[in-house]
């Protein structure tokens, strides 16, 4: 019995698919159930009820992995911490997030990465979706937003801000709304994401917050898409810091209300940057957080 079956089993049980777990590691399905196979005849006894549509863990299966699970986590802090010492981080570091913030923010990253690490690799996985760290083997994954509840740590990377954006094109053509009610009059670009309604709200200092309806002609999913769309001046949108700073500050987008913080959601929005829960933190997630925070220190 070796410990990489040992590990296969514990991804079994997590996902409950051999077809996925085998695409992930680039063998085929039946190698994946033969290893199972072979555990279940080493020690004995019946890990999995098998049909043809699901997995499901037998009563000894979950007892099993309730023992080896943090034998097998003891043993890769041992392997992280013994690698460690050589001081420089190698293996393959796994990387998740959004896929405008990732492109714009880590991608260039990676070149100064790999020339300082020449024996780190890092597999960068951009997406919109939030997979899951554990399930997915995700050693770092960049969040953005409100985060809820969880058992992963979680820092914060900086706080996010929102920009009501225009292009002076779309002022001169259709004039600037004078305070926030007035947005509703104007073609607006729609961002059609989880928790983000028809409605901006918008805070000035004390007062209360306003809730703002707004309507447009445009729904685009993906935010850079909605920025080229505004620098077209085909409406209003609202946009974060990170994605316009270069445009506010050249003027070919304007922030329509400079005194008023703005949001789709709530007003604690952050860019986070968030890793699983373990004893030990190995030095190639700490090297790679590290650069994520060199950056954005000398953008503040």
């Amino acid at each position: 019995m070796d410990i990489s079956t040992l590990e296969l089993f514990v991804e079994v049980m997590r996902r409950r698919n051999f077809t996925d777990i085998a695409r992930a590691h680039g063998v085929a399905p039946s190698s994946v159930s033969r290893s199972i196979t072979g555990l279940e005849k080493e020690l004995g006894i019946r890990l999995f009820q098998r049909t043809t549509r699901k997995l499901e863990p037998t009563e000894a299966g979950m007892a099993y992995l309730d023992r080896i699970s943090s034998v097998l986590d003891d043993l890769e802090s041992a392997r992280l911490i013994a690698t460690d010492l050589s001081e420089q981080p190698r293996g393959t570091l796994r990387v998740t997030a959004s896929t405008v913030f990732g492109g714009m923010h880590l991608v260039p990253l990676l070149p100064e990465l790999a020339d300082q690490y020449p024996a780190l690799s890092i597999e960068l996985n951009l997406t919109d979706a939030y997979l899951d760290l554990i399930d997915e083997r995700i050693d770092v994954a960049i969040r953005l937003g409100t985060l809820q509840d969880s058992s992963y740590i979680a820092k914060r990377l900086r706080k996010m801000k929102f920009y009501v954006c225009a292009s002076p094109q779309y002022i001169k053509k259709h004039g600037q709304p004078e305070s926030p009610e007035r947005v509703a009059e104007h073609n607006c670009l729609l961002f059609p994401r989880a928790g983000f309604t028809l409605s901006w709200l918008f805070k000035h200092g004390d007062r209360a917050t306003q809730n703002i309806p707004i309507g447009g002609n445009c729904l685009i999913t993906n935010s850079d898409a909605i920025k080229q769309c505004t620098l077209y001046g085909m409406g209003l949108s609202l946009l974060p810091d990170w994605l316009v700073e270069e445009e506010l500050a050249s003027g070919t987008l304007l922030n329509i209300f400079p005194d008023y913080e703005v949001s789709a959601t709530d007003f604690e929005s952050s860019v986070w940057v968030v890793y699983p829960s373990k004893e030990y933190l190995a030095l190639k997630s700490r090297v790679f957080i590290d650069s994520l925070f060199a950056k954005f220190s000398q953008t503040e």
